[in-house]
C-alpha cells in the first residue's frame, strides 16, 4: 500500500513538473484585414458647349475637357460631354433640355458661342441665350455658380479656312460676343477665362489646327486645358 502511494506521489509530481516547464503558446498573428483597393477622389465633371468642345476632326483624347481631366492627375474625372458640331445657344439648350440628364457635378465648363457669330445671329439674343445656360450650367452645378467655369470663344478667323472670310470683321465681332459672355459671368458669379489670344497666336502653326483647317488640334487645345487647369483647381478647393 505505502509503495503504491509513492509510486502514485512520484507521478503526481511529475505531471506539475512538466506543466509548469511547458511553454507557453506563442499568440497567433492573421493576416490582417486585406488592402483596400483605392478609391477614386476625382471629381465629376460636365462639359457644354459646341465643335470646340467635342473636338470637332481631334481624336477623343485631345479634346480639351478630355486633356483638362488627364492634366489633373485624377483630381477630375473623365468628362460627360454635351455638345456638338455646329450648334448654337438655343441647339445647346435645346439639347440639355432633351438629353434627360439630372445628374449634379462638382465642375461644369461652358464654351459656346461661335455658331452664334458664324450664322450673323444678334448679339443681344446670344446675350439673352447665354445668361440662360449659366443658369443651366450652374444648376448642373448643384446651384454653385463657383463651380461653373467659361472659356472664352476662339477666334477662328485665324484658321486657315478663315483667311477666306473677312479676319477683321470676325475678330471684331468674336470680341464683342466675349465681353458679353464676360459681363454676364461677372454678373452671375461664374468664371471666365480667356483663351481666345491662345488661338490669334496660333495663326499661320499648321501644328495647332485640325485636318479640317477650321478647328483646333489637339495640341492647341492642350493650351487651353493647361491654362484652364489651375482656374479649375481653384474652384474646386
Amino acid at each position: 500500500m505505502i509503495r503504491l502511494l509513492c509510486l502514485l506521489s512520484l507521478l503526481f509530481a511529475s505531471l506539475l513538473y512538466f506543466g509548469c516547464t511547458q511553454a507557453a503558446p506563442e499568440p497567433t498573428t492573421g493576416p490582417g484585414p486585406a488592402p483596400q483597393p483605392p478609391t477614386s477622389t476625382g471629381v465629376s465633371y460636365l462639359a457644354l458647349g459646341d465643335s470646340y468642345t467635342i473636338g470637332q476632326s481631334v481624336p477623343e483624347a485631345d479634346r480639351w475637357p478630355v486633356q483638362l481631366a488627364a492634366l489633373s492627375g485624377g483630381q477630375i474625372q473623365a468628362p460627360d460631354i454635351i455638345a456638338q458640331t455646329g450648334w448654337t445657344t438655343t441647339n445647346l439648350q435645346q439639347a440639355i433640355a432633351t438629353s434627360g440628364n439630372q445628374k449634379t457635378y462638382e465642375l461644369v465648363t461652358l464654351l459656346i458661342g461661335v455658331n452664334n457669330q458664324f450664322q450673323g445671329l444678334p448679339l443681344s439674343q446670344y446675350r439673352t441665350e447665354f445668361r440662360q445656360l449659366l443658369t443651366t450650367a450652374t444648376r448642373f452645378a448643384g446651384n454653385r455658380p463657383g463651380r461653373v467655369l467659361v472659356l472664352s470663344i476662339p477666334d477662328w478667323g485665324q484658321s486657315p479656312t478663315g483667311q477666306t472670310y473677312d479676319r477683321a470683321r470676325i475678330s471684331r465681332e468674336i470680341d464683342q460676343f466675349n465681353a458679353a459672355a464676360q459681363q454676364e459671368c461677372a454678373a452671375a458669379g461664374v468664371a471666365f477665362l480667356n483663351i481666345t489670344d491662345l488661338t490669334r497666336s496660333a495663326a499661320g502653326d499648321p501644328a495647332q489646327f485640325a485636318p479640317d483647317g477650321l478647328h483646333y488640334s489637339g495640341a492647341q487645345m492642350r493650351q487651353w486645358a493647361t491654362r484652364a487647369l489651375p482656374v479649375a483647381q481653384g474652384l474646386l478647393r
